[in-house]
């Protein structure tokens, strides 16, 4: 075997396995900061929590940032660059001492069958699929802040996120209408966007809770129906 074929292999193995693998994935040590990105839409695209993204760059403003900015995605001293790494485990059914219903009060963000469960594919690693009718309402799963609204994200379409205090967050992906703007506080229930289409042109709306930067199953969260 040629020497450079001897080398190329072992990196083509590689490359072939994260491509038809959804459970790995490109762990970059840092990130270049893009026009429209926010401290949170950052922390969420690589599932950190964005008080340690603030603290790991010495931020104490999380506005204060700036496309050509260049941040660390992980804590100083560690290292990361060039690694694979797997994202977090399924949660369990319910964290039993952090009583998620009760401490947030969530509702369910739209009408409609859950047609694709968490873990369950490649396309619900972080969320679930809820389907329905295309401009359907999709409503605030609990109050908070929109932190994020824009087509940034990608495999999420027209995205919203808020935060609901420091600990949790939620996502409304693949909407055909935003109805509030970054920085606009909203209250649960509230419409915040139109149903849009997802994958395989499927009227859906693409929805995730994050606990401290990291997806969990949202059905243990909401209420039962």
């Amino acid at each position: 075997m040629p020497r450079f074929t001897r080398h190329l292999a072992p990196l083509i193995a590689v490359l072939v396995m994260i491509g038809c693998s959804s459970a790995l994935r490109w762990a970059p040590e840092y990130y270049v900061v893009q026009g429209g990105d926010t401290i949170y839409s950052i922390a969420f695209r690589y599932g950190i929590d964005q008080r340690d993204l603030l603290a790991w760059n010495r931020i104490d403003n999380a506005s204060l940032i700036r496309p050509g900015q260049r941040l660390r995605l992980s804590a100083p001293g560690g290292s990361t660059a060039g690694s694979v790494s797997t994202p977090p485990p399924s949660a369990p059914r319910a964290p039993p001492a952090d009583r998620p219903v009760q401490s947030v009060g969530w509702r369910w963000p739209t009408d409609g069958k859950v047609i694709a469960s968490y873990g369950a594919s490649a396309k619900t690693q972080s969320g679930i699929q809820i389907g329905g009718k295309r401009g359907q309402s999709v409503r605030a799963a609990s109050g908070g802040q929109v932190v994020y609204a824009g087509s940034g994200l990608p495999g999420y379409g027209q995205l919203l996120i808020i935060k609901h205090n420091n600990d949790y967050l939620s996502a409304y992906g693949h909407n055909d209408r935003l109805l509030v703007t970054e920085g606009a506080t909203v209250k649960r229930g509230q419409p915040i966007a139109r149903m849009g289409l997802g994958p395989g042109r499927r009227p859906l709306l693409h929805f995730e809770i994050r606990r401290r930067g990291q997806p969990v199953d949202p059905i243990p969260f909401l209420p039962s129906r």
